[in-house]
């Protein structure tokens, strides 16, 4: 039986139920790191408004990417992220964003960003994670929220889904220290 996080609210909260092979065949994934084809990730960490954070994401063992690094509240910094390039419409038809994770307990969010623009709009959904256990977690794109820089912007309305061209990993809420996510694969399950 695989532990499944499944959004509730604005966090994800831990269920346990088992994800059948029916299940797994309808999930599309969008990044998966077992695959050669691995997507080129940057960092966009608090230093682009003088922070102290610091991340990394680098491949792991068995074919996972490693999101790591220190939180540091310093200089009014606060957040650390990783962002990647999706390809034009990939997401088009998504009902819910899954992805497979292990982490260290803290809380983390998805972002995804419409559009190639550095900066903008981003639509975010949390998860908690278990530490030290891999975990699927469940994120319904209409429960990913605006935000930008760290504000809900006025007027935006919600996520469609085949505009979405970036999507990122963020640590923040004041959740100072070091951090390690490890990421199998990030999907999507259609509607229907």
């Amino acid at each position: 039986m695989m532990k499944r996080l499944m959004m509730t609210g604005l966090t994800a909260a831990i269920v346990v139920a088992p994800v059948s092979a029916q299940e797994e065949t309808t999930v599309q994934k969008l990044i998966d790191f077992n695959d050669e084809q691995e997507a080129s990730w940057f960092v966009v960490n608090d230093g682009v408004m003088g922070g102290r954070s610091s991340s990394t994401i680098r491949r792991g063992e068995a074919g996972t990417a490693v999101f790591e690094g220190d939180l540091s509240l310093e200089n009014n910094g606060g957040f650390a992220s990783v962002r990647a390039e999706v390809t034009g419409n990939a997401m088009a038809g998504a009902e819910t964003v899954l992805l497979r994770v292990r982490g260290d307990g803290k809380r983390y969010q998805l972002r995804l960003r419409p559009g190639r623009r550095f900066d903008g709009v981003a639509y975010g959904g949390s998860f908690e994670t278990v530490a030290d256990e891999w975990v699927v977690v469940e994120l319904p794109i209409d429960s990913f929220q605006p935000t930008f820089r760290g504000y809900r912007p006025r007027n935006t309305g919600p996520l469609d889904p085949a505009t979405v061209a970036q999507i990122g990993l963020m640590l923040t809420d004041k959740q100072v220290g070091s951090f390690r996510l490890e990421v199998d694969w990030i999907g999507f399950a259609p509607a229907g």
